[in-house]
């Protein structure tokens, strides 16, 4: 078996993420445009029909903003917390709601939820299974937990927030208030406390790390690069773009492959 993953966008501006099989996918969260999420599907040859359902994070901007109307237009069930929905104003069919640690199957998809410290109602990541795959979707996360180590070391590939750098945020611009939304607690995750994360718990099986939810102002994607790429001997590195599609990787038990322009993308 084998899973294809892709961000099709990560950041304050929007995030969503892709996870599918050759018959069904799931999105995690729908923060850009449908109209984005339609145009970066199809310049990956990915086929929104082949989406059965979306999972959401969290009910901030960035997460929910074309969800309205992507719901409208493709009727895909969309799976909330009740106190998720209940702290946004959308008006929505295809209401579904998902518990804490609990599976959902969606075809051969198993996605399971669990609650980390986030700013936010109800907040929860996600892992999606596919038989023996473990794809980890983790961002906007205040701080690391038991519940995200014990989930990371599932994971056969994952999406890990690397947020700010200390030192940049700590010479930033923003108001005192607004940093310390950021770093205490139960704001995001900085490049330091995604890479302990990483050295101290990663396992074998991780083969690809696609570090998300970068801020413009206080990292940069090369940074995160380097000390990421210094600290690995096995597991493949990537970032999540907070402008554009990544490419789609395939993943195996054995491997990690980018599908860029190939004909196997006929498999989608």
């Amino acid at each position: 078996m084998s899973l294809f993953i892709t961000s099709l966008n990560s950041g304050s501006n929007g995030n969503c993420y892709y996870v599918g099989n050759n018959n069904e996918a799931v999105l995690i969260d729908v923060g850009i445009s449908c109209k984005e999420v339609e145009t970066r599907l199809n310049r990956l040859h990915l086929d929104i029909g082949k989406v059965k359902a979306v999972f959401i994070s969290h009910e901030h901007t960035d997460h929910i903003k074309g969800l309205k109307t992507l719901s409208k237009k493709h009727k895909i069930p969309i799976y909330f917390t009740f106190a998720t929905l209940d702290n946004t104003s959308l008006k929505l069919e295809n209401i579904n709601y998902f518990n804490a640690d609990t599976p959902i199957e969606v075809g051969d998809l198993k996605i399971t939820a669990f609650e980390k410290y986030h700013d936010a109602a109800h907040p929860h990541s996600f892992i999606v299974e596919n038989h023996e795959l473990c794809i980890g979707v983790f961002t906007d996360l205040g701080r690391v937990c038991d519940n995200l180590i014990r989930h990371f070391k599932m994971c056969d590939a994952a999406f890990l927030e690397a947020n700010y750098c200390e030192e940049m945020l700590k010479n930033s611009r923003y108001a005192y208030f607004l940093k310390r939304r950021i770093s205490g607690g139960n704001g995001h995750l900085s490049n330091n406390e995604a890479l302990e994360l990483f050295q101290n718990h990663q396992t074998p099986k991780l083969q690809l790390l696609l570090l998300a939810h970068l801020s413009q102002e206080n990292n940069s994607p090369e940074l995160v690069k380097q000390i990421f790429d210094a600290a690995t001997i096995d597991t493949q590195i990537s970032i999540a773009s907070r402008d554009f599609e990544t490419p789609v990787y395939y993943i195996s038990k054995t491997s990690v492959r980018k599908f860029v322009e190939e004909k196997q993308f006929s498999l989608f």
